[in-house]
């Protein structure tokens, strides 16, 4: 029995949801306003406002505890939050059930835990369940969607193995499939890469590019400053709790900025292929040891005194 099917009979009598339209391209499918978050009376995010339109990746980044993960968790509609607005297809975010909710955003936390031995196909396939009992739940596209979204993330290989058995870099990309078969116009991806070896987190940017150029708005929270100004279409700066500097890469990535945010001197320069922002730290020169002091010579003219 399938995840879908299997929600369906657990909950016969949900209400009718309204379903989502597709977003015409640059349309604005979530924005926060004046958005303030206090966690543990801490304000970790305080008078934020940007917008996420149909089409692009947006990137956010920043150092640690500047409130990236929050702010993704605010437009997913996750966390409430203490001042401000959070609109989801031009509504209010509290305005939709947690169905309809399911139905036009997909969120990928940081950590995927399940505490039963679920079957890998099986995990990716309950991204399905919110269009269960809905108009458009149909088995095929069902099948079609699992089957692509596993494809997607090369994770076909081990469809049966159960997820627990799985490394951290697999179960991410299992649970990376699992927010792409739901099919959602919004995907929110809290640090999708962290646990990737090189070619798998460049996979994972190209497929949020991909869904992207498919009309889906997707962000994205990375540390990795090289693949937000490589697939990034606008980047986000957070500092503080609040949004330093946000555009298109070439215009954010600063050396001011950055070595200001990040505590850290760095160089940005140009790729001399690409022209993408390439960003460096600045390190001390090579450490080399230092050369010995050269050796007096030696007096081999003969001797004017006797011994």
């Amino acid at each position: 029995m399938t995840s879908a099917v299997l929600l369906r009979r657990l909950l016969p009598h949900r209400r009718a949801r309204t379903l989502p339209s597709p977003a015409a391209p640059g349309e604005l499918v979530a924005e926060a306003v004046g958005l303030r978050v206090a966690l543990g009376g801490r304000a970790v995010l305080d008078g934020v406002g940007i917008g996420v339109r149909a089409g692009e990746v947006l990137a956010l980044v920043g150092p640690n505890g500047a409130g990236k993960s929050t702010l993704l968790a605010a437009l997913a509609a996750d966390l409430a939050p203490s001042a401000g607005e959070v609109r989801i297809g031009g509504r209010p975010a509290g305005d939709w059930s947690a169905g309809e909710l399911a139905l036009r955003r997909a969120v990928l936390p940081q950590a995927a835990a399940l505490t039963f031995p679920f079957p890998v196909a099986e995990v990716v396939r309950m991204g399905r369940a919110p269009w269960a009992g809905t108009e458009r739940e149909d088995e095929d596209e069902d099948e079609a969607a699992v089957a692509a979204a596993m494809a997607a993330t090369e994770v076909e290989a081990f469809a049966g193995r159960p997820f627990s058995a799985l490394s951290g870099g697999e179960r991410a990309r299992v649970a990376l499939a699992r927010v792409l078969a739901q099919r959602t116009g919004l995907l929110l991806l809290d640090e999708p890469t962290a646990a990737l070896d090189l070619r798998h987190q460049e996979l994972v940017l190209r497929v949020c590019r991909e869904r992207a150029a498919a009309g889906d708005a997707v962000v994205v929270v990375l540390h990795d400053l090289g693949l937000a100004a490589a697939h990034a279409d606008r980047v986000a700066v957070l500092h503080g709790g609040r949004i330093e500097a946000a555009g298109p890469p070439s215009e954010v990535f600063d050396a001011h900025v950055l070595s200001r945010v990040y505590r850290q001197p760095v160089e940005v320069f140009p790729h001399p292929r690409t022209g993408v922002p390439l960003v460096v730290p600045v390190r001390p020169g090579p450490h080399r040891r230092p050369a010995s002091p050269p050796l007096p010579e030696r007096d081999n003219s003969p001797s004017l005194t006797g011994p």
